[in-house]
C-alpha cells in the first residue's frame, strides 16, 4: 500500500469487498436474547451503515448457553433459532451497501461468576472455565474476596469441544446472512487466556495457545465454510510488572505470522494487559460515571458493597493515569505485524481524528476502527468520510455504568448538546441514506 491510501479507498478482506476503509469496533450492545434483541440491535449498528461505514463488527457473542459473559446482557449464538432471527438486522445492514461481522467470544476466568456479586446470587454454584490452573495473583485476589474463583479447568476433549462451539455459532451466523467471524482474541477472554503464557500452564498439546485457534479455524470451516475469519492477536505489554511473563509484540508478531499461515484472513493487533482493565479502554477517569447518584446502589450490588465499589473506583482513577489515551495508541503494534504478514492489518484504539486515520493508513494498518466514538454519534461515519473529526473525548462516562447493565452512550452533556447540534443543521446526512 502506498503512503496516499485513502480511508474512502475500497478494500477486500477475505474476499468480501468493503467499500472504504473504515469499520465500527466491536462494542458492548447490551442486547441479550430477550424478544426486543433483534430491534436493539438494529437500532444500535443501522445507524452506523445509513452513514457510510464499510463494515460493523457487532460486539462480543458468546458461542455457550451458559456461563462465559463477561459483561451483562452480552447475547448468546448458540441456539440457531435465535440467530435466524438476526437475519433482519443483516438484511437492514447490506441495504445500505454495508457489511457486517459478527465477533465470537467466551470469558474464561474473566465470566461475570468471578467479578460479578449480584450475578453469583443469581446463578450459585456457576464456575469459570479456565485454561489452567488460575496464576497466583488471581489465587490471592480470590482469597481476600476480591473476586470469587470457581476455575473449571478444561480437558482436551473439552478444548476441542469448545472451539467445536465457536465453529457451530459462526455456521449459525452465515446462515443468518453475517460476511464474516471476528474472534475476540484479547480483553482477557477465553483466546487470550490460551494465548498467554500469564495464564497457559498446560501440558497438552494446547499448551501451543496458536492451536487453540487453528482447532476453532478447522471448525468455523466445517460448520461456516470458506467465510472471512478475523481474530484479535493480544500483546500484553500494559500489564502490571509483578505479573512475569506475557506476551510482547514479537509474541504477537509471529502469532499473525502462524494464523496468516493457517488460512486466517485479517488480524487486529491490540496492546493490553492480562487483566481487563482501563488499558482497554483508555482515557480520562470517568467521574460522571461513578457519581452519578441513580447508579450508586446498582454499582454496591456488582461490586458487593459500597466499600468495593469505592475500591474499585478508586483503582479506575489511579488506572486512567497509567493509561493515557494517546491517538492510534495500538499502530506500533500494527506496524510490526503489519511488517510481517501479507493479510490485511486492523488498526483501533483512541482514533479520535480523519487525521490519525490518514496517518496509520499510510504506515500501520489497512482499515482503522473506532468504538466509543459510535456510542456518542451513531452516524460518525458521515462526517469522518466527509473529513471531520469524532466528538469523543475518551471520558469514559459511557463505559463503566455498563458493568450494572446500562447500555452504552454518550452521558457528557457538553457532546450530547454537540451531537444535537449537528443533528440540527444536517451534518449526518448523506446521499440515499435511510
Amino acid at each position: 500500500m502506498s503512503a496516499s491510501t485513502e480511508l474512502t479507498e475500497p478494500v477486500e478482506i477475505g474476499g468480501v469487498e468493503l467499500k472504504n476503509r473504515l469499520y465500527r469496533a466491536p462494542l458492548l450492545e447490551c442486547a441479550g436474547n430477550g424478544p426486543d434483541a433483534v430491534e436493539s440491535y438494529i437500532d444500535e449498528l443501522e445507524p452506523a451503515a445509513a452513514a457510510g461505514a464499510g463494515l460493523l463488527f457487532q460486539g462480543a457473542s458468546i458461542v455457550t448457553g451458559e456461563g462465559g459473559c463477561a459483561a451483562p446482557n452480552m447475547t448468546r449464538v448458540h441456539d440457531p433459532e435465535f440467530v435466524g432471527r438476526l437475519s433482519a438486522l443483516t438484511e437492514r445492514i447490506h441495504d445500505h451497501d454495508c457489511r457486517i461481522f459478527i465477533q465470537l467470544a467466551e470469558g474464561g476466568l474473566r465470566s461475570l461468576s468471578m467479578w460479578h456479586s449480584e450475578y453469583r446470587e443469581h446463578h450459585p454454584g456457576e464456575r469459570q472455565r479456565a485454561v489452567s490452573t488460575p496464576p497466583i495473583q488471581l489465587r490471592i485476589a480470590d482469597r481476600l474476596g476480591f473476586i470469587d474463583l470457581q476455575p473449571d479447568v478444561l480437558s482436551t476433549a473439552e478444548v476441542r469441544e469448545l472451539a467445536t462451539a465457536f465453529g457451530r455459532a459462526a455456521g449459525h451466523a452465515v446462515d443468518a446472512g453475517y460476511d464474516g467471524i471476528h474472534l475476540s482474541g484479547a480483553n482477557m477472554g477465553i483466546i487470550q487466556q490460551f494465548l498467554s503464557p500469564y495464564y497457559n500452564d498446560r501440558d497438552d498439546e494446547f499448551a501451543d495457545g496458536v492451536r487453540f485457534l487453528i482447532a476453532i479455524r478447522d471448525a468455523v470451516r466445517e460448520h461456516a465454510g470458506d467465510v472471512p475469519l478475523v481474530t484479535k492477536i493480544p500483546a500484553e505489554t500494559a500489564s502490571p510488572p509483578f505479573v512475569g511473563a506475557t506476551l510482547d509484540r514479537d509474541d504477537g508478531r509471529i502469532v499473525a505470522q502462524r494464523l496468516e499461515g493457517a488460512g486466517y484472513d485479517a488480524v487486529v493487533p491490540v496492546e493490553t494487559s492480562v487483566y481487563w482493565d482501563m488499558s482497554i479502554i483508555r482515557g480520562a477517569y470517568p467521574d460522571r460515571a461513578w457519581d452519578a447518584a441513580g447508579l450508586q446502589s446498582a454499582y454496591a450490588d456488582v461490586f458487593g458493597s459500597r466499600a468495593r465499589a469505592t475500591a474499585v473506583k478508586t483503582l479506575n482513577r489511579v488506572q486512567a493515569e497509567w493509561f493515557p489515551a494517546e491517538p492510534g495508541w495500538n499502530g506500533p503494534f500494527c506496524r510490526t505485524v503489519r511488517e510481517a504478514v501479507d493479510i490485511p492489518v486492523l488498526c483501533e484504539g483512541g482514533i479520535r481524528s480523519r487525521a490519525d486515520c490518514d496517518r496509520l493508513l499510510g504506515s500501520d494498518c489497512d482499515l482503522v476502527g473506532m468504538g466509543r466514538p459510535f456510542y456518542a454519534e451513531p452516524r460518525l461515519p458521515a462526517r469522518l468520510l466527509d473529513g471531520d473529526d469524532a466528538l469523543c473525548e475518551s471520558c469514559n462516562n459511557c463505559t463503566v455504568p455498563q458493568a450494572t447493565g446500562e447500555p452504552g452512550r454518550c452521558r457528557t452533556p457538553g457532546i450530547v448538546r454537540e451531537r444535537a447540534r449537528l443533528e440540527g443543521n444536517g451534518a449526518y446526512q448523506r446521499p440515499n441514506s435511510q
